[in-house]
């Protein structure tokens, strides 16, 4: 069967835009991705990967190989234009869409009629209007849904992605997809190009219905986590065994309590909220107060850690993970990582041994401090005082409890309740 497109460009070559690249590519499609680094762009022309997500290395060497997926800086001509550049925010928690911004405005020469341009990029309600809106003022010459709806020469949708990393080729293949468009004729033909590798239910919607539908799935995960962490803390204040209330909690048919952590970290949870909340601050108390709890509880482990170290002299501090979340290199976003950065100065710190099984150094921002190593775990373990279990790794669980004898243990997470 003839593909819908022959040739697909992918903006932005991370951990979505380079797995649905060569997940198109591996389908048959010719794909020119897209990116600003040199170092990823030259690793991929090569056949190699940047990120670590499970089978992508040989789907990547195997579609460059034959030809099917190359690497550029600046965006060609294609039948289709996928956008997947991050989207974080700013210090005052506000959305940051520059590089959202930048990557429509590169693409605005090479449109020609008929093309379809999608924006994934986790984005706030009504920016695949105002990329619209951008474009349109760019290319006059063209039309475009909103003044021409159904009868335009580019067409215009929304379709999040709804990944998780370790898992994400399958997903991109399996989970429903929503596709938004500007209009009718946008919203058939994203679903049409997503129909190329995905099997799972695609449902047509508006655009503004499909960035709110996306904002509103993590900020959901973000308050049952809060409800999870807050928990947490008054179980702590109350002397009560937080992992066992909420077992014998979930007994009940409608109660399913999600466990709590060190926070809550990742490209989307504790970024996608604040776009709902910055948007309609007065309808949103409940959406802030679910990020300040999770945001707090991470500050509540470093006091946790400073209050135990203040037990010895000389306090020797190991941390279990530095990912956001099990058995991903990814530290995006991670409490874990604010943990470190938090007590990696301080004075009172003898030694910051860190365990993270998922990477091979110590990431920039510990570098350069001669009191922070990278270590196996067992001897992270064996020259601490403090033993602090951030993530909840495979790596961690078959754990000789023995050697944490004498040690003080903090466990956000409950895999070392046993010892």
């Amino acid at each position: 069967m003839t593909q819908p497109y022959s040739t697909v460009s992918v903006i932005g070559l991370g951990y979505v835009g380079l797995p649905t690249a060569a997940t198109l590519a591996a389908a048959g499609v010719n794909v020119i991705g897209v990116d600003k680094s040199s170092a990823v762009i030259d690793r991929i022309n090569q056949g190699l990967t940047h990120i670590i997500e499970p089978d992508l290395d040989a789907v990547v060497q195997r579609v460059v190989r034959d030809g099917k997926l190359r690497a550029t800086h600046h965006p060609e001509p294609a039948e289709a234009f996928l956008i997947a550049v991050p989207t974080p925010i700013r210090e005052d928690n506000s959305p940051d869409m520059a590089m959202v911004e930048s990557a429509v405005n590169s693409i605005a020469p090479v449109l020609k009629k008929g093309d379809l341009v999608i924006i994934e990029s986790t984005s706030p309600v009504g920016t695949t209007e105002r990329a619209e809106a951008a474009l349109s003022h760019a290319r006059p010459d063209l039309r475009f849904p909103s003044d021409h709806p159904n009868a335009s020469d580019i067409l215009m949708a929304y379709c999040p992605e709804r990944v998780l990393p370790g898992r994400t080729l399958t997903e991109l293949v399996e989970n429903a997809r929503l596709v938004g468009g500007l209009d009718e004729t946008s919203a058939a033909a994203a679903k049409r190009l997503y129909r190329i590798f995905a099997k799972g239910d695609i449902r047509e919607t508006h655009a503004r219905v499909a960035e709110m539908s996306k904002l509103s799935e993590n900020a959901f995960r973000d308050v049952n986590v809060a409800f999870a962490n807050e928990l947490s803390l008054a179980c702590d204040a109350l002397n009560v065994d937080v992992w066992q209330v909420i077992e014998l909690a979930n007994l009940h048919p409608r109660v399913n309590i999600l466990l709590p952590g060190a926070g809550v970290g990742g490209h989307c949870i504790p970024i996608d909220p604040w776009f709902i909340h910055h948007a309609a601050p007065q309808c949103t108390p409940l959406i802030r107060t679910a990020r300040e709890v999770n945001l707090g509880k991470t500050d509540w482990v470093v006091q946790q850690i400073r209050r135990n170290a203040g037990l010895y002299t000389t306090p020797r501090v190991a941390l279990l993970g530095l990912s956001y979340k099990p058995d991903i290199d990814d530290l995006r976003e991670s409490p874990a990582m604010h943990v470190a950065q938090a007590i990696a100065g301080q004075d009172w710190l003898n030694e910051l041994n860190i365990v993270e099984p998922h990477i091979e150094e110590l990431p920039p921002a510990l570098q350069g401090r001669n009191n922070v190593r990278l270590l196996p775990l067992e001897d992270a373990i064996a020259n601490s005082d403090v033993v602090t279990l951030l993530v909840s790794h495979n790596a961690f669980r078959d754990l000789n409890r023995t050697i944490l004898a004498g040690k003080s243990i903090i466990d956000t997470s409950g895999v070392l309740r046993a010892a």
